[in-house]
């Protein structure tokens, strides 16, 4: 049952490629590079997706048939594999594994178990809000690398599964990203291609982000009330015993006060980077991208004995060596033309009809996002809909809050749809040798994120600020 279960998903992959394929040619009318380039990154996408312990297989395999078939030459290969998100990546893994090493996530643990009357829906409810707010702060990578530390050693302390509050993790985190310009990647690029700043997001973002975070707290009670009973359960079996007596005593020594004094610097550079480079008159997001580097190359002298553990250990490298090939043939799209084109579509769905508008921007953003990473769908969008925009300029008031939510939430619908599921589901599968399922995530990310775009379309159509 096993191997016919694999020769059916393997025959389904073909297939579904071959139809891509055969549907570039006859719908789009696309050269060659187009339709190969497409047909790739469908078999690498959906690769990941059916068999996810192979993606990293599928990721290098497509890389190396769009270099060899003279689709992309290998430097604008490296050029469009995003190897600044990869350093900065980077640098978050190796401080993260600092602060894990010198007990930050158990002295943390040991705060909250203070809290009276602690309950399964407590820990829900800042599980939520703190993935969603630091994800605001410090953006979804770095907020999700955080937080599923956290959650491991509350699930380990209680004896839990932990891949369910992981996947609330982050849902909850790609919500809170659309909080602020700095939550996600996508929010910078559209603040930068079209003048947004700050006090934007805070007007139009945040307070709606906090409105579908109170949705999504309830809609998890439901969703997941089997394993909230159970931690109940947990909570009262193990709380009053001597390990959580000596665990809510956990000190903070002089080594982990300078680790958390190293993230502490690192978050609040992050945040004022952009005032930060405009002083110096750096490049913008170039503070942003190196300052991990540089506290990790620090923070690496003065923990020098433990270095290649951190270089080793902490940094996910299956992760990230399929991000870099995923963003690569991401990239190869844009350049081939095949993401513009299925953009240009949806200038001639619109009709002038606002609502339609919001729908369509929603609506394919968050599908694409669900594929693709949501930076690169933005990215192709953008400058349609500016094009858009050139005739109907009633709709520019909501069109790029329209685009962020449906890039953002969008990334809930699939394991590869954020850059947060896959440094997630990759800790998870390294440390606890746990996977969730495509139809697992289905089950409970797809269908809360239904009812999230639902809301934020209505949000998005009837108050007169998005007008």
């Amino acid at each position: 049952m096993h191997r016919k279960e694999l020769f059916l998903k393997y025959l389904f992959l073909l297939g579904f490629a071959l139809l891509t394929g055969y549907g570039s040619y006859s719908l789009f009318n696309f050269s060659f590079s187009q339709g190969f380039s497409l047909v790739v990154f469908i078999l690498s996408v959906m690769g990941a997706l059916l068999f996810w312990e192979f993606r990293l297989s599928f990721a290098l395999l497509g890389s190396a048939l769009l270099i060899i078939f003279k689709i992309v030459d290998l430097e604008k290969f490296l050029f469009f594999s995003s190897l600044e998100i990869i350093l900065f990546l980077i640098g978050m893994m190796i401080l993260l594994g600092n602060l894990k090493e010198m007990g930050f996530f158990d002295w943390s643990l040991s705060k909250l178990l203070k809290i009276k009357a602690f309950t399964a829906k407590k820990l829900l409810f800042i599980i939520i809000f703190l993935s969603a707010i630091s994800s605001c702060l410090m953006g979804e990578v770095s907020s999700i690398i955080f937080i599923i530390v956290f959650i491991f050693s509350i699930a380990d302390y209680f004896e839990v599964e932990p891949w369910p509050y992981v996947l609330i993790a982050v849902l909850a985190t790609n919500i809170g990203s659309t909080g602020t310009v700095l939550g996600n990647p996508v929010g910078i690029l559209i603040a930068t291609k079209v003048g947004l700043h700050f006090e934007d997001f805070l007007k139009h973002s945040f307070i709606l982000m906090i409105v579908l975070l109170f949705l999504f707290y309830f809609v998890s009670l439901f969703l997941f009330r089997k394993h909230l009973k159970l931690l109940d359960r947990q909570i009262k079996k193990f709380g009053p015993s001597e390990m959580f007596s000596q665990l809510v005593i956990i000190p903070a020594d002089f080594n982990l006060k300078v680790s958390m004094l190293f993230f502490i610097s690192t978050i609040l550079i992050i945040a004022f980077h952009y005032r930060i480079e405009l002083l110096l008159g750096l490049k913008e997001n170039t503070i942003l991208l190196i300052s991990p580097l540089v506290i990790s190359g620090i923070l690496i002298i003065w923990r020098r004995k433990k270095a290649r553990l951190y270089i080793e250990r902490d940094v996910e490298w299956w992760t990230i060596l399929f991000f870099l090939f995923l963003f690569a043939q991401a990239g190869v799209l844009q350049h081939t033309g095949v993401a513009k084109a299925f953009a240009s579509c949806f200038y001639n769905i619109i009709a002038g009809n606002r609502m339609i508008f919001i729908i369509a921007v929603i609506l394919f953003a968050s599908l694409f996002s669900g594929l693709v990473d949501n930076v690169v769908v933005v990215a192709a969008f953008i400058p349609i809909i500016k094009e858009v925009l050139v005739f109907h300029p009633e709709f520019s008031g909501v069109c790029w809050w329209a685009l962020l939510y449906g890039a953002c939430l969008g990334g809930n619908f699939t394991h590869i749809g954020s850059t947060a599921n896959i440094v997630a589901l990759g800790i998870l599968e390294k440390e606890k040798a746990t996977k969730i399922g495509l139809r697992r995530w289905l089950i409970f990310g797809f269908s809360s994120t239904i009812l999230l775009l639902f809301l934020s379309f209505v949000v998005f159509y009837l108050l007169p600020w998005y007008k």
